[in-house]
């Protein structure tokens, strides 16, 4: 896929959402955080669900700690994987009262140093939390970049590569939520609505589902 053809795309999801952000809902850093943490293999919509119950109790590394695994364990029951989350979820309350002054950190290197945090979780943070121009690809990015050629890839960490590479500057700090959004509601792993796609003239996909 060529600049112009890329630049145009971005264009058009700037224009039916100027101002696109994550559907996990947080209002600080550290929420965040703790959303993204249980999100791995969950929807965010059951995220949200048990945040809205856990947030107002407790949403600081101190008070989420003061639950215990088992406390934590308690409002996060509904999510898959809640016990090992739960886990990797105390550990780093501990390890950011201890090391970071309970504030999230702004860079890679010490988000990776927390339990549970991988290089997608990190980029999300940096994008969602401080405004860094940086890709978290999951799977919808992943089919979305291949799928329509704007970035295709053999991997995660080749997609996310070529993307912060290819996509315009000027777009790239709402990129990663523009590309999850198209994957989640309309570029769907199944079947497509490409009929209902602003970019289905743009796109390269040779299996256009039209009907």
């Amino acid at each position: 896929m060529n600049k112009t053809k890329r630049t145009e795309i971005f264009k058009r999801w700037r224009d039916i959402n100027p101002k696109p952000t994550t559907e996990l809902e947080f209002n600080s850093p550290f929420e965040l955080l703790v959303a993204v943490a249980l999100s791995a293999q969950s929807t965010d919509v059951g995220v949200n669900k048990a945040t809205k119950r856990l947030f107002p109790v407790a949403n600081t590394p101190e008070t989420i700690l003061a639950l215990g695994e088992e406390g934590l364990k308690s409002y996060i029951k509904t999510i898959g994987l809640f016990n090992s989350k739960a886990k990797h979820i105390i550990q780093t309350c501990r390890i950011m009262i201890e090391k970071f002054d309970s504030t999230v950190p702004e860079n890679r290197e010490d988000l990776e140093s927390l339990p549970g945090v991988g290089r997608k979780t990190a980029n999300v943070i940096l994008n969602t939390a401080f405004g860094h121009p940086t890709m978290a690809v999951d799977t919808h990015i992943y089919r979305v970049s291949n799928r329509t050629k704007i970035a295709p890839g053999k991997n995660v960490l080749e997609v996310e590569k070529r993307l912060v590479r290819l996509i315009p500057k000027e777009f790239m700090v709402d990129a990663h939520h523009w590309l999850i959004l198209h994957g989640r509601y309309i570029c769907k792993a199944r079947k497509p609505l490409c009929s209902e796609c602003v970019i289905v003239d743009l796109c390269e996909f040779n299996k256009k589902v039209l009907n």
